[in-house]
């Protein structure tokens, strides 16, 4: 999969089946309209094209708490992972958000030779989102391309989308996040030094140095499994502020990593969310706090056995 950032950088020999969103998550929804982009294009013998964007428009518009559930390195891995043939990632700034919906198709067909679009059920794009559904009905009656639209995947009733699954993280409810998302949410960071009181009390962890713009779930303990290269190992993770040994308000997250003893720092490790044991609480003693760790990691090593 090629990746540009511009629509002219695209340079496409061939006609193509378009798809546009912010595509936060790449979700079972996303997945839906994403394959039934390329599907038509190899039936079609045609380029299959996503047209996403960064910064998500929401975050352009004033949303300020850490929003994606997906960084934008992660999400091409996972675009790439769909067997798609060509990313355009467009800088969205609020001069983007004065383009008239008729002139960005324009944009469209003339650079990347566009003769199809996929849409959502819910889709609209351009300025104050004119371009719904019923604006490309229009416009691809005079002719130009086809439009296709793609109905919702729902789950338990629930149509799935970007928000209800921040929503989720919000609660902890990390199951229903893999339900919606098709795969655990997943957490990636560098080890940084932490303060060395875990060592010290005999349960070391590692402390990520996690994108201040990803989504975190809420705060409490996880059974997670943890990637430190290509090995994985069980985890018990905790996200929040350690209110037993600080007053500090950051969030942190932090990984006890089950039979784990080697020096990592400055290492990548990643955290795949399987299921919450508990809300974080303030403890009365440091000796308290151990016994409950230990706890949470014999729950772990049972859950992550199954």
């Amino acid at each position: 999969m090629r990746v540009v950032h511009t629509l002219p950088d695209a340079q496409l020999d061939e006609d193509s089946v378009v798809t546009i969103g912010a595509f936060d998550g790449i979700h079972r929804g996303h997945q839906a309209i994403l394959e039934s982009v390329r599907q038509a294009a190899l039936d079609q013998g045609r380029a299959s094209v996503v047209v996403t964007f960064y910064p998500h428009p929401s975050v352009v518009l004033g949303r300020a708490e850490p929003f994606y559930l997906t960084s934008p390195e992660e999400k091409v891995v996972l675009l790439n992972a769909l067997d798609l043939d060509l990313t355009v990632i467009l800088p969205f700034d609020h001069a983007t958000r004065q383009i008239r919906a008729g002139d960005f198709v324009s944009m469209l067909t003339e650079h990347l030779r566009m003769r199809e679009i996929h849409v959502g059920y819910d889709f609209a794009f351009g300025y104050k989102r004119e371009g719904n559904v019923e604006f490309l009905q229009r416009l691809s009656a005079k002719g130009g391309f086809s439009l296709r639209q793609i109905q919702p995947v729902t789950n338990g009733g629930e149509v799935i989308g970007s928000s209800r699954i921040r929503q989720a993280l919000r609660e902890g409810d990390v199951g229903q996040v893999t339900a919606w998302l098709g795969r655990p949410f997943r957490l990636s960071g560098t080890v940084i030094a932490g303060d060395g009181r875990g060592r010290r009390i005999g349960v070391p962890t590692a402390n990520l140095d996690v994108w201040p713009e990803h989504a975190l779930p809420a705060n409490g303990v996880y059974a997670c499994q943890a990637w430190v290269g290509n090995l994985r190992f069980k985890a018990a993770v905790n996200v929040g502020v350690r209110p037993t040994v600080t007053d500090k308000p950051l969030r942190t997250v932090e990984a006890h990593i089950l039979d784990f003893d080697r020096d990592i720092y400055g290492a990548n490790v990643a955290l795949e969310f399987v299921t919450r044991l508990r809300g974080e609480q303030r403890f009365p003693s440091i000796e308290a706090l151990v016994a409950q760790i230990k706890s949470d990691v014999e729950v772990t090593r049972r859950i992550l056995a199954q």
